[in-house]
């Protein structure tokens, strides 16, 4: 990646911003398309601004996405509206995540000098999973407009890689964790609302009786993976999934939460389940492994245990975090703008 100039939507949200981390410590040239509507500019505030810029834009503003792709070699797309956002905005999601994709695409393929793009989707494109470990080859029956959203993005890039023979990958990570994450409003993820709650001797709200169960992988590795797919020539015109390979109930996370937080017991509140919710969820890695050299390196207690310490050397207070928390963020709320 030395020198190579990479544009990075979503760069300045939670996973974009790890893997910007990660191009500038492999001598990337980086520009950073991101609304802010869910990233942040403090996420990126450590990084060489000679190697790192921002443009605060919607990748739907068409001319500006055009002039930015005019300096770019390769395409990250990590912006999208999440999960929960598409349960309260169903139309928006899918302008921003669907149509936001194939207008990027498009773009892409008239610059002319953009090698490729790598799509990040989602495990929610799988839906409930009907068999596991579950692999690139599990049938995909998402269960929100947010799933539908990021597999309307991937059937684009197939398209445009079957159609002009334009270079696209596909990564599905799956649940990702790690500093930087989101607790708040509708972004918040069950990680990061355990965690500061539980630092703050606050009960852990588990929405539903907690036998789902989850695949979390560590930010860094699935920045890794992500970058790793960029790279690889075996990955274009495929879809690959970045998990960890191991699932883990929300009960059980609970506990493993209180133990990191040196809490013998922790409260579990249960309340009602989330609309759209996936019931289970278990990658299969064996071809990240294989097309990828990929393998997850830490575990989900070291991840956890870093996620509190970053946490503790934030300078903000898990009662100061609970504000901006809300525990059912599929609802219409005031968003967050950092």
């Amino acid at each position: 990646m030395r020198n190579r100039n990479v544009l990075v939507t979503g760069g300045a949200g939670f996973i974009g911003s790890e893997v910007v981390h990660q191009l500038v410590e492999q001598g990337a040239i980086v520009t950073v398309v991101d609304s802010l509507a869910n990233g942040r500019r403090e996420n990126l505030s450590d990084l060489p601004p000679d190697r790192v810029r921002l443009e605060i834009a919607d990748i739907r503003d068409t001319e500006r996405m055009r002039m930015l792709l005019a300096e770019t070699q390769l395409v990250l797309h990590l912006a999208c509206l999440g999960v929960r956002h598409s349960i309260h905005s169903p139309i928006e999601n899918h302008e921003v995540n669907a149509t936001g994709t194939l207008c990027l695409l498009e773009l892409a393929r008239q610059a002319g000098n953009v090698r490729r793009v790598v799509y990040v989707s989602s495990s929610e494109i799988y839906g409930t999973a009907q068999s596991v470990p579950m692999s690139e080859q599990h049938p995909t029956r998402p269960t929100t407009v947010y799933g539908a959203s990021k597999l309307a993005g991937e059937r684009y890039c197939d398209a445009y890689w079957r159609t002009y023979g334009f270079p696209t990958s596909i990564v599905r990570p799956f649940n990702a964790f790690g500093p930087r994450c989101h607790h708040e409003g509708d972004c918040g993820e069950v990680i990061p609302k355990f965690m500061i709650r539980a630092m703050a001797g606050r009960p852990l709200i588990v929405h539903g009786d907690g036998t789902q169960t989850r695949d979390f992988t560590y930010v860094a590795d699935t920045a890794r993976g992500i970058l790793l797919a960029a790279a690889a020539d075996k990955a274009v015109g495929d879809a690959i999934n970045l998990g960890h390979g191991k699932e883990i109930s929300i009960n059980e996370l609970a506990q493993s939460i209180g133990a990191v937080v040196q809490r013998n017991e922790v409260q579990i509140q249960h309340g009602r389940p989330r609309p759209g919710d996936v019931l289970r969820l278990y990658a299969d890695n064996r071809k990240a492994a294989e097309l990828l050299g990929f393998a997850p390196q830490i575990s989900l207690h070291e991840g956890l245990r870093r996620l509190r310490v970053w946490y503790e050397s934030s300078g903000r207070t898990p009662e100061a975090l609970l504000t901006e928390e809300f525990e059912t963020n599929w609802q219409p709320m005031a968003r967050y703008i950092g």
